[in-house]
């Protein structure tokens, strides 16, 4: 595990925000770029992106080698995959789809060791990429391993007081997409209406009561910087495949604005 004060982990504890990349791509050297570029987490999308097993694996792989903090949504329901993506170096995992407190414990059981869960012993790959051995991972991993609950329904709001105060469960997850959708009944997906960043307010604001944190998708500009004034303190902004497509877009444009002389082919 990364020394004290250096993992995601204690970082949130003491109160930092933590700005995370996210991708949707899964290509491990993508997600070392994000490194190489500054973040200190990326995000691993198993549920909506295109990583999972061992691509997912080598994403964590390749972003812990890069000195950062590596963070996986996993698929929903799939809280095995929470207990094998932390022993494979992993040091948080966002789960979707969190509509009760049994849920949320569920969650903590596949994340956290005894007593807290039941969280079975044998990060070997997780201890190889942080140089220790797995008897020392085992004693800290409750601390500096993070379990986030999606918070994205009006189930899960309904439950948001109990789901917080689920024993081993470190903070909430806001996906603002899912939560306009399933909150308007299917009519509309606008995270940053008045009405969502109302809500995404209450919730980061019952987290924090809570001794928990709160994180959130953020879609735009606008809405990182009305989170982080809301109270989000780990924040997703920047994923791979809109980064590329409007830097790719950016350069189509400005070549298209100065075509080859007898050309209109970009190379």
């Amino acid at each position: 595990m990364k020394t004290c004060g250096e993992s995601l982990a204690s970082r949130l504890r003491q109160g930092a925000v933590v700005h995370s990349a996210w991708s949707n791509f899964g290509v491990p050297v993508v997600c070392e770029a994000f490194v190489r570029a500054g973040f200190s987490s990326v995000v691993v999308d198993m549920q909506h992106g295109m990583a999972r097993g061992s691509e997912a694996r080598d994403c964590v792989s390749a972003i812990v080698a890069a000195k950062a903090s590596a963070v996986v949504r996993v698929c929903v329901g799939s809280f095995q995959d929470a207990s094998w993506m932390l022993d494979v170096g992993a040091e948080a995992v966002i789960a979707p789809m969190v509509n009760s407190a049994e849920d949320a414990k569920r969650l903590v059981e596949f994340c956290k060791y005894p007593p807290v869960g039941a969280r079975s012993f044998g990060a070997f790959r997780g201890c190889m990429l942080n140089d220790c051995d797995m008897a020392s991972y085992q004693k800290t991993a409750n601390e500096e391993t993070v379990a986030m609950a999606m918070i994205e329904t009006p189930k899960a709001v309904g439950a948001l007081d109990d789901i917080l105060a689920v024993d081993g469960l470190d903070g909430v997850f806001v996906g603002p997409a899912d939560l306009s959708l399933t909150l308007s009944n299917g009519g509309e997906v606008a995270p940053e209406s008045d009405h969502a960043l109302s809500m995404q307010k209450e919730i980061a604001e019952k987290a924090e009561a809570a001794g928990k944190f709160a994180g959130i998708y953020c879609v735009s500009e606008r809405h990182f910087h009305a989170s982080v004034a809301s109270g989000y303190r780990f924040l997703a902004y920047g994923a791979d495949g809109q980064i590329f497509g409007e830097a790719a877009r950016h350069v189509s444009s400005l070549l298209s604005s100065h075509p080859t002389k007898g050309s209109s082919d970009i190379y």
